[in-house]
Parts: structure tokens; sequence; C-alpha cells
């Protein structure tokens, strides 16, 4: 499909990555990880085309079309979820400027919206009031739609950011559908390690530490991290080995031009060869051992067995029930995982366990004196785009006191892979994860009792949350992790809360019981629907016009229309619910297979409903 072919791209004066080439294939799913800053954004612009190469170029043999969806889920003002959708859709046709596709968009909008199942009243919503899950799905269908729906290549920007269980299992049943159905290719940039290891069929990591700047595997992700290790571990017995060599070779020159005399003079030129290649082996073996930000969170000490009890607490907001009868006991060593959808009111929760909000019933209490509380927010919104990083950084003085030592801000910023030269740079112009990086710098300087993480994995690379996770299991006092990374998850917590989006909270051991609770209602709900609650959509709305009489068979076909589509809706139903169960997403290839029948359906489902729109705009409305 695409062909990078010795790429280069410099940035300022930093060089981002230099002669790397990358193929992507038919029915890949590419999964592209690598450090902050490492240039991943940029190298997927210039696979779409939006930007050029300082050096090498982009081929493919064929005129694939290519649709780059941003990790920046934003849209024009004032549109509605379908005229961003129609807009993009309209856009693209227009774009490739094939006879009769602009005609197709509103069907093609359509079909899209359908994929990311979105509720038929959000439709005509505001876009820029979507909660960011729904930002996020909304940004890829519209990049769907402004490639006719189909893309040849889809290219994915952190896809996986701010979706919750839901969104993330959609999102893996339409990367898989996609590579299955149509031999599409789909490659995304992401750091979540569970995405990677169910649904990507190809790995690569972009990072210094490799020679001509990738490493590429195909499989999982698991198998990635063995053949990486190996590859290292390699390279690093190959840098041993030719310092022996090396060694030798400074002894011999260092050796006085007489005792050289009968040596070869290609030996010398071959002695500077291999102090040319350790040079470049020690740079890439340095590079492989940096690993990521050095996380350590500051407890205060404090053993207290209980710090914060909540009994029977319930919460509504605008007239929604978002939890009751919540139960829970946090105390020095207790590490909870709070789980739910979008909405579900996590955060909520999180302002009544701190005090920010008083609970509707119940009570919850605090341990005397009351406990430190550091919260890590998911909104990030402390700064001002024009603050130094020196100044977000260090804000008082030049010096920082972690643990009781004095350290420059300097030094403080190193810690967390600053280079010195940004420390005069504002914080609006850094990435998601160096913001992210200055907030949990900020919040180690804060001794606590309680930490609470609201979403604190969004725009992290893989050795920065690997050392966060690291650094929370060695966190001695109580913590409380909000995040739909199930890999963060599965590790660190003790016990998980789950709430439902529906008024509804229920307390697990782990994650895994968690997720098979998920898995019955979701079956549960896909059955009660099948058994009769779904019924037909309403008729589009029409233009009056004369009635025209329809034909013999366009009659028998309008007669049963309505029952073809009310069938057409229970094999979604039943293809959404077959898609959605534990044993079809834990096998790669049953899972491919439910995500074609599911896409079958749909769109059998969105023909029936064009041509009932075609029949009711012949007989002028109401039949």
């Amino acid at each position: 499909m695409l062909n990078a072919r010795s790429i280069t791209k410099v940035m300022s004066t930093r060089t981002l990555f230099e002669d790397v080439s990358l193929s992507i294939n038919a029915g890949d799913r590419l999964g592209l990880i690598g450090p902050n800053g490492a240039g991943k954004s940029t190298l997927f612009r210039i696979l779409a085309g939006l930007e050029t190469p300082d050096s090498g170029e982009v081929k493919s043999d064929a005129r694939p079309v290519v649709s780059f969806v941003t990790q920046d889920d934003t849209f024009p003002e004032g549109l509605t979820v379908r005229d961003v959708v129609l807009r993009a859709a309209t856009e693209g046709a227009e774009r490739r400027a094939v006879p009769g596709e602009i005609e197709g968009v509103d069907l093609v909008a359509d079909i899209a919206l359908d994929k990311a199942r979105f509720p038929k009243p959000v439709l005509a919503t505001n876009a820029s009031v979507l909660s960011g899950g729904w930002r996020k799905r909304l940004s890829i269908v519209a990049g769907l739609a402004h490639a006719g729906g189909e893309p040849d290549v889809l290219l994915l920007d952190e896809p996986t950011n701010h979706l919750d269980l839901d969104g993330l299992r959609w999102l893996e049943g339409l990367v898989i559908n996609l590579t299955a159905r149509s031999r599409a290719a789909v490659a995304y940039v992401t750091h979540d390690r569970d995405f990677l290891e169910r649904v990507t069929t190809r790995v690569a990591e972009l990072s210094a530490a490799y020679p001509g700047g990738l490493f590429t595997v195909d499989g999982n992700y698991s198998h990635f991290l063995r053949r990486k290790r190996e590859f290292l571990d390699a390279q690093s017995q190959q840098q041993r080995t030719l310092a022996n060599e090396v060694r030798k070779d400074l002894a011999w020159l260092s050796r006085g031009p007489k005792a050289r005399a009968t040596k070869a003079k290609g030996r010398i030129q071959d002695s500077h060869a291999r102090m040319d290649s350790l040079s470049e082996l020690r740079e890439r073996n340095d590079a492989a051992a940096k690993g990521g930000a050095r996380v350590d969170f500051n407890a205060s000490g404090r053993k207290t067995r209980t710090m914060i009890v909540a009994k029977g607490v319930s919460k509504s907001l605008g007239g929604k029930a978002l939890f009751s009868d919540v139960d829970l006991r946090l105390g020095a060593g207790d590490r909870l995982g709070l789980l739910g959808p979008n909405g579900s009111g996590k955060t909520t929760l999180i302002r009544v366990l701190t005090d920010e909000l008083a609970p509707d019933r119940g009570t919850v209490t605090r341990s005397e004196p009351a406990p430190r509380v550091v919260v890590f927010s998911q909104q990030r919104t402390d700064f001002e785009p024009s603050t130094s990083l020196r100044d977000a950084l260090s804000p008082l003085s030049d010096t920082v006191n972690f643990r009781g030592q004095s350290m420059h801000v300097t030094a403080w910023s190193r810690r967390f892979l600053f280079q010195d030269h940004q420390l005069q740079q504002p914080v609006g112009t850094l990435s998601g994860g160096e913001l992210a990086r200055i907030h949990i710098a900020r919040i180690m300087l804060q001794p606590s009792d309680v930490l609470i993480l609201d979403e604190p994995t969004n725009d992290l690379d893989i050795p920065t949350l690997e050392i966060l996770e690291e650094a929370l299991e060695d966190y001695p006092g109580a913590l409380v992790l909000v995040t739909h990374d199930r890999a963060m998850l599965d590790r660190l917590a003790t016990q998980v809360l789950a709430l439902d989006g529906e008024g509804g909270a229920e307390m697990f051991v782990d994650l895994g019981q968690a997720l098979a609770s998920y898995d019955r209602r979701y079956k549960e709900r896909a059955a009660s629907q099948i058994d009769g609650s779904t019924a037909p959509k309403p008729k589009p709305a029409v233009v009056s016009k004369p009635r025209v009489k329809l034909s013999y068979n366009e009659q028998r076909e309008y007669d049963g229309i309505e029952s073809d589509i009310e069938k057409a809706e229970r094999r979604v139903v039943e293809a959404e619910a077959k898609l959605g169960s534990a044993p079809v997403l834990a096998d790669h290839a049953r899972m491919t297979d439910a995500c074609a029948e599911l896409e079958a359906a749909q769109r059998a489902r969105a023909a029936l409903y064009a041509r009932w729109e075609e029949l009711e705009s012949k007989v002028g409305g109401v039949a």
C-alpha cells in the first residue's frame, strides 16, 4: 500500500528520525510505538502526504485512498455530529473527484455514523459538547467518511486516548473488520499495551536504539517484546565484542611506526571503521537503556489502616443517577481501580471522596488528622500556555525540594526526559506526553496519604507507563486509579469498583472478574433487544410531493420493507452480541469473522433504509 524509503525529518535543529524505511501492506494492523518525541506523528503525516520529508520518499504501487486521523479531536464551531461526518464525506468526495460519488455522501455519512454506534438523538448535538470518548469516535468515523467509508490505508494517531471499555472494544472490532473484509491496512500510534496485544499483526518501534531508527516484528505485542529483548541483548554483546577488538587496535596503533611497518595499510582503515561502528553501537545501546521518566511518588509515611470510608454513598447530577449505595474503605496499601463508561460518574465519585462535593445520600468519613490527598487530574489545564517549562516545573524558585533534598530545576527536568534548552519553552508548544510528565513531576513534590490518578496514562509512552506502574506498586499510601488501561489495572488494582453508567456500582476482587461481569451484562442487554424491544426506526422525514404510483414489484417491496428492516435490526443486535462475547474477543480468528458478520449486517440495514427513503419519496410521504 505504502512504502517509505530512507525517510529523514529534521524539526528546527533536532533530527526526529533519519534514514527510516517502513512498508504498510494490505491487511496490516500495524502498531507504531516509541518514546515521546521520537517523531511518530510526524512520520504518519509524511505517510499521509501532509508533510514532506527532508530526504527519502513515499511510494505506492497503486494510488491508495489514505485517511489520517490526528490525536487532536477538534471540530469546526457550530457543527452537529452528523454535520461533521457529512462535511468530511463531502470534502473527501470532492478531493477524489470520482463521478457520482458526491451524490452518495449522505449514505456514506450515515453508514459511518452507524459504525460508531452514535445514539440517534446525539446526531443533532453540537460536536463541541461531546465527551472525550465520543469526540474520539467522531474523529475516527469522520476519517472513514472522508475516504468514502472504506480507506485503503487508515492512519490513527493515539486512537485509544479517552475511550472507555465500550469504545476500546468498538475500536478493536472496527480495525479487525476493516482489514479482514476489505484488505485495507490500518496503522496506529498507541501506547495501549492491551490493544497492541489483542489487535496488532505487526509492531514497529521508532527509536534511536535501532539501526535505521526502526525495529519491526510480525506478531502481537508480547511477541514483539521477546524479539526486541533478543535483538538488544545481541546488540549489547556485539558492542562488548567490538570493544575488545578496538582495544587491540588501539594497542597496535600505539606502537611505533617501525613496529607497524610490516602491517598492511588496510588494517589501519579497518581499525578506524571498527571505532566508528563502536561509537554508533554505544549511541544505540545508550538510547535503549534510557527508558522513561524517573517516577517516584512522595508518600507521607503515614501507616493509618483506614483513611477514607464511604457508606451508602449515592449521587445524581442533572437528574441522572450516577451511582448509588457505594461502600468502600481506603487505607495504607489499598489500590482501588475505578472502572466505568465515560459519563458514568467516576470523576464525580472522586470529588465526593475528596470532599469537593457532598453526596446525595450516605456518608464519607476521614481519619483524624485528615489524610493528605493529591490528585492527578485528567483535565491537565493548570498551566497558562505561555508559562515556561522552568516555571511549570518549579514556579517559586530555581530549586525544588524532593524528599528533603534540594535539587536545581535543570537536574529535576532531566529526570523527566526534558532537554536543557526546553526550560524556556512555553508549555503551550509541548506534546501531550510532555505535559503529562510535568504534572507527574508536580505531584511527586507533594507528600500524600492518598494518591488519586484520573486517567494518568493518556499520552505517556510505554517506558514511562512501565516506570509509573513500578512506582505505584511501591507507593505505601492508598491509591485510587481511574483508567481504561487494562494492562495497568490488571497489574495494580487490589480491588475494582465498576460503575455501569445507569446508577449501579459493584465491587470486584480484580479486573478479570469485573470484565466477566461486563460481558454478562452486554449479552443480557443484547438478548433483551432481540426478544422484542427492538422496534423499527422512525420513518425518514420527506418533502411532500405529488404521489407517484409504484410498480407492482415496487409496491410488494414497499409493503414488506418494514418487516425486512426489523429483521435487519435483529441481525445487527445478534452480531453485536456475538462480537462482545468473551470467547470471541479472546480468539482473533473468531473475532475477525464476527466483525465481518456485523459489518455485513450493518450495511444491509443501511441499504434497506436508503431504499425505504427512495420508495417513500416516490409515493410522497405517508403510504
